[in-house]
């Protein structure tokens, strides 16, 4: 076993609640453990990001910056990491390159350290402005890491992925990561995957994440170990497993056992553990987290789904009413997928897949209903598909002989969600840039948001009031 240091990305903030339970953590039920965390060791804290903007302002009545800023406070000694889709945001739509940039701008005035971005298609088109963001706003403690959304197909191979390693690079990436975000990375292909980039980018610092979905991590995550990685994403142990990451106090075990310095503090990695427990044990009470996404199904080796999809899947059959589904839908998706050129199964794309899959189930008829996502994936307006979709279902929304639009020719004519439109429409419900900015992502929702905010607000100063 190579004995290089190995350091831990700690998930439990982010990834880890959002593929166990669906992002349903509020804050107030893990700011107490905050100070202890930032004694642990870390390389990065994953806290922001994902699904956890939505989430906020959708679930939890929550202002998502304001999230970020009282983890950074209660955190600043360290790195604070965050979840970017490239040119989608957080959203699930591109953005116009200026919105982008002030999305970047702002993520790092209020907290951000360590910036992972992504496509979703791995068309690195998509990235190029935020990177530029990143390393123009950004500090000395500022990291711009790019990553490959991995999975398996007839075109993805590791030729493949080294080449886009070395374009990442050569784009000026700080670190490299390979995000699987399916756990259906074996222990063979991170063998291979590792040791073809570490000859590729040389002293890049490259990352692994991964899931334990499919009962592969814990073994993938040890060869890549061996084979030269230099960090791993975990999660505290409760939180750990199943759809989640691996945990990290059992990694952190077996590499002490093997002389690799990691830099973690064992006393109080076990005191993150120790709070989060009662915690997990509430949500599956009530029924927050689904023993469906904390069990492993070694079936998504074929389905290729990751977590997050998995639980978010979960949950809106049992809105509808339909888990008797949930196998057909399952089955569905590597169908859909092939018929969509082979994309990898993240966000935004595995919950169009996801979706799409349910529809075909619940409709009895593949394609009777086409989602408006699926319709604008197929126009080009999220990027090159990895692989031809399928001719008839191109037909079908483009019309005979239609071709995909350059997404990036588009992007940079979305001059309708600026911030002086944005801020126009909200009046005076938006205080702060922030504020604009969480609308233009999520326009309902925030608006929705900020008039709670302002009635609670306004009831509150009449109750101040009439008391006095």
């Amino acid at each position: 076993m190579v004995k290089k240091k190995v350091q831990f990305t700690e998930t439990v903030l982010r990834d880890a609640n959002q593929s166990l339970m669906a992002t349903r953590m509020p804050y107030a039920d893990f700011k107490d453990i905050l100070p202890t965390m930032d004694k642990a060791g870390y390389y990065s804290v994953e806290c922001w990001g994902g699904a956890t903007f939505d989430s906020c302002l959708r679930y939890l009545d929550e202002d998502p910056w304001e999230r970020l800023r009282n983890i950074r406070k209660a955190m600043p000694n360290t790195r604070l990491q965050m979840l970017l889709r490239g040119q989608n945001l957080l959203g699930y739509k591109h953005y116009h390159d200026d919105v982008v940039e002030k999305f970047v701008e702002l993520s790092i005035k209020n907290g951000i350290d360590v910036i992972r971005i992504f496509d979703a298609l791995n068309d690195f088109r998509n990235i190029e402005t935020a990177l530029k963001a990143t390393k123009k706003y950004g500090n000395k403690r500022t990291v711009a890491s790019g990553c490959i959304s991995y999975t398996q197909s007839p075109v993805h191979t590791v030729k493949k992925y080294v080449e886009m390693c070395k374009e990442l690079k050569k784009m000026g990436f700080d670190t490299l990561c390979l995000k699987d975000m399916a756990g259906t990375m074996s222990p063979q292909e991170a063998e291979g995957l590792i040791k073809g980039i570490k000859d590729a980018v040389g002293d890049v610092p490259v990352i692994l994440h991964t899931h334990c979905t499919t009962g592969m991590a814990y073994m993938t995550l040890m060869k890549a170990i061996d084979s030269g990685v230099d960090v791993i994403d975990t999660a505290t142990s409760c939180f750990s497993n199943g759809t989640s990451q691996a945990a990290t106090e059992t990694i952190f075990y077996a590499l002490q056992q093997y002389g690799i310095p990691t830099g973690l503090n064992e006393d109080v990695i076990n005191k993150v553990n120790d709070y989060f427990k009662p915690l997990k044990q509430k949500y599956i009470d009530k029924g927050l987290i689904n023993p469906k996404s904390m069990g492993t199904d070694s079936q998504a080796l074929v389905y290729k789904v990751p977590g997050g999809m998995l639980s978010n899947m979960i949950a809106n059959l049992k809105d509808l009413n339909a888990m008797d589904k949930f196998d057909a839908a399952l089955a569905e998706i590597p169908a859909v997928r092939k018929d969509m050129g082979y994309p990898p199964l993240v966000t935004p794309l595995s919950q169009m897949v996801g979706n799409q899959a349910v529809t075909n189930v619940l409709m009895g008829q593949r394609y009777k209903q086409i989602s408006k996502e699926i319709k604008n994936y197929i126009k080009g307006e999220y990027g090159i598909a990895p692989a031809e979709v399928d001719h008839d279902l191109q037909v079908t929304v483009l019309g005979e002989g239609g071709k995909p639009i350059d997404c990036r020719d588009e992007d940079k004519k979305r001059t309708g969600e600026d911030f002086k439109k944005a801020k126009a429409e909200l009046g005076d419900l938006a205080r702060t840039e922030e504020d604009v900015m969480s609308y233009i992502c999520y326009p309902d929702q925030a608006r929705k948001f900020f008039q709670e905010r302002k009635a609670k607000e306004e009831n509150i100063a009449v109750y101040t009031i009439e008391e006095a």
